[in-house]
């Protein structure tokens, strides 16, 4: 039977996600209340009744063009991207996604497939980083290759997706590659053993200064204190903070759905708040999504403390990955942007490619002229 897709419910979408082992917490009807400049709405494909995936959809206006949107699902949809449910192909799941969106404005489609193409080891990066030969992961042999992620990305290229995958893994969705390790049958010793000698003489370090760490739910006035640390970090590093407003309603959105969704972790030395985080879990997957720190008192090492704290929970929560979330994958050390992946790498854990973002363009003049103005404007 040829699967059908329709418009869903919040309830009936999240009740499906509540079923999977892990979706992406950007595939949440959540996310759709927290991304307010789009107009979000969930969409259901269906084997006769039953639902068999899912998929938050963020309509982006054309400029000038209201009429007709870029149809943008982060990180999803949500449906078998294995093919282990061999009586669908990819393009059953994707056909009726492009012609529903069609003939409701979209101009174009923008999916981000949640599977993995390729994975490097941490030993791995820091020998890439110390070779004069290697600027890249992808001039490293990967550890692993995922035959699953190959077939996704030839069947996109042969159905004309497009890839919009940028030299450095970031654009202006979300980054293809990320930084995770694997929590699934690891102990906390397991994980810790893994970590280089740097990273567990720091989480040492904050126990011995008396770092004390602190979950919260956001209220009593932990989320504001968050909120004034992380524009201090703006300020320190260059870049442009989010307002208090948006981590408001991130925090009620998705505490609405569970109340284990989000949860924010503070780090405090003599009751001086030194770092915060925010750390979102959905199923087996778990997401450090913020990070703050002060500049005084680096030296007690609050933010180790937290990743650490929010592992270890990460890990008594049954998760099967902790996710750092973006990279680069440069590894030469003349890119300013090495650092950040040496740091993760210093956790253990693995350095991952996905698949990335594709277009597909529904209504291809539309989609021309919408290239060409983010073009100019980015």
């Amino acid at each position: 039977m040829a699967l059908t897709i329709r418009p869903i419910s919040a309830e009936e979408h999240l009740a499906f996600v509540s079923r999977q082992r892990s979706v992406s917490f950007l595939q949440t009807p959540a996310w759709g209340r927290v991304k307010t400049e789009w107009r979000s709405e969930s969409l259901g494909w269906f084997d006769g009744d039953r639902l068999v995936g899912a998929g938050l959809v963020l309509h982006r206006p054309v400029p000038k063009l209201k009429r007709y949107t870029l149809a943008y699902l982060p990180e999803g949809p949500a449906i078998d991207w294995s093919g282990a449910l061999d009586e669908w192909t990819l393009q059953d799941w994707l056909g009726p996604l492009a012609d529903h969106l069609k003939a409701n404005g979209a101009f174009a489609v923008r999916i981000g497939p949640p599977v993995r193409t390729a994975t490097w080891s941490a030993a791995q990066v820091k020998e890439g980083v110390a070779s004069d030969d290697v600027r890249r992961l992808a001039d490293l042999a990967p550890e692993h290759r995922e035959p699953a992620g190959a077939r996704v990305v030839s069947q996109l290229r042969e159905a004309g997706w497009i890839p919009q995958s940028p030299e450095d893994g970031f654009g202006l969705g979300q980054p293809q590659y990320t930084y995770e390790i694997p929590l699934a049958g690891r102990s906390e010793d397991d994980v810790l053993k893994g970590m280089n000698q740097l990273w567990r003489r720091n989480i040492k370090r904050a126990d011995k200064e008396g770092v004390e760490v602190s979950v919260s739910d956001g209220g009593g006035g932990d989320l504001e204190a968050f909120h004034e640390l992380y524009v201090h970090t703006a300020e320190r590093d260059h870049f442009t903070p989010r307002p208090l407003s948006y981590f408001r309603t991130m925090v009620d959105a998705m505490r609405s759905e569970d109340p284990e969704r989000i949860t924010l972790y503070l780090a405090r030395h003599e009751g001086d708040l030194v770092a915060a985080t925010i750390l979102v879990r959905v199923g087996t997957h778990a997401w450090y999504s913020y990070g703050a720190s002060s500049t005084e008192k680096r030296d007690v090492r609050g933010s180790n403390a937290l990743q650490w704290a929010m592992m270890r929970d990460s890990i008594a929560a049954g998760c099967d990955v902790y996710d750092l979330r973006g990279i680069t994958p440069t590894l030469s050390v003349d890119d300013p942007h090495v650092g950040l992946i040496q740091f993760k790498a210093g956790t253990g854990g693995q350095a991952v490619e996905y698949a990335g973002e594709w277009d597909l363009p529904l209504r291809p003049l539309l989609y021309k002229a919408f290239t060409l103005y983010m073009s100019r404007r980015g």
